[in-house]
């Protein structure tokens, strides 16, 4: 059996009962899609912990590992804030993403990689497990945002359309969203940190102008340039959430864009 399949299948199930639940908003479908997931994490941790204990090295080394790593973090920090947060319709965008990623993984090839000692160390784990959580957090920060002017679009137009009554209030998307932003961003500020320390460790410096050191710098530079004004100018509501698509998009880039048009350190780590 292949179980990476099934763990697809569960997520792929666990979008389909958000749209039950966005459609026909009766509750036992937001509670079997967050079982779905949950049992799709739970296979999902123990594959992942099955190719470490086999291997040795996190597996993070091509274009195939990184995606099903990443949806794997992706449906951790989902399942852990959903029950913190009383945004239930968020299941809606994390469930399809999450299936996306897994989905994408599955059919992107799993090119034998070199065994480099270096691959296995210390804060290379730290930091590829902190930033990639904080992407996350982002991600999840961009799908309240899209969700935050969906409703602001209704509430404009006073007509009380589908998704209306189907979404949560302004208010709660916004101090959510912020939410995500905030701990997004500080784990992703850890996870450079730990990247300038294995830099240090493995190239001899901190800091080398690979594009995606410098991409990672240009994201950074937009969730603090959101968070600063948030506090300082109390950007809320429509710029909070354009903004937090935007540095989503940012990340999306350094994530994918840089790795396949530029050269740099990080290539081998997402080249098929």
């Amino acid at each position: 059996m292949n179980y990476n399949l099934v763990v697809i299948c569960c997520y792929l199930a666990a979008s389909g009962g958000y749209a039950g639940f966005l459609f026909l908003q009766r509750n036992i479908y937001n509670r079997g899609a967050y079982a779905l997931i949950l049992a799709g994490f739970i296979l999902h941790t123990i594959l992942l912990g099955l190719e470490y204990a086999n291997t040795g090295f996190l597996p993070v080394r091509n274009l195939h590992q990184n995606l099903w790593f990443i949806g794997w973090v992706l449906a951790g920090v989902f399942l852990a804030v959903r029950p913190r947060i009383r945004v239930n319709i968020l299941g809606v965008f994390a469930a399809p993403l999450i299936t996306l990623i897994t989905a994408a993984a599955f059919v992107t090839p799993n090119a034998p990689a070199q065994a480099q000692p270096e691959l296995a160390g210390f804060w290379l784990v730290i930091h590829v497990v902190v930033i990639f959580t904080g992407e996350a957090c982002l991600a999840l920060a961009c799908g309240t945002g899209i969700l935050y002017l969906i409703q602001e679009r209704n509430l404009k137009v006073k007509k009380h359309r589908f998704f209306f009554k189907r979404l949560p209030s302004l208010d709660l998307l916004d101090s959510a969203g912020y939410t995500f932003v905030a701990v997004g961003f500080t784990a992703l500020t850890a996870g450079l940190i730990t990247g300038f320390i294995y830099a240090h460790q493995v190239w001899g410096h901190f800091w080398s102008w690979d594009p995606k050191e410098v991409w990672s710098g240009i994201t950074w530079l937009i969730y603090a340039a959101l968070l600063h004004e948030r506090l300082v100018a109390g950007w809320r509501g429509r710029r909070a959430a354009v903004l937090a698509i935007i540095g989503f998009a940012a990340m999306l880039f350094t994530f994918l864009g840089v790795n396949f048009l530029l050269e740099g350190h990080h290539n081998a780590f997402t080249r098929w």
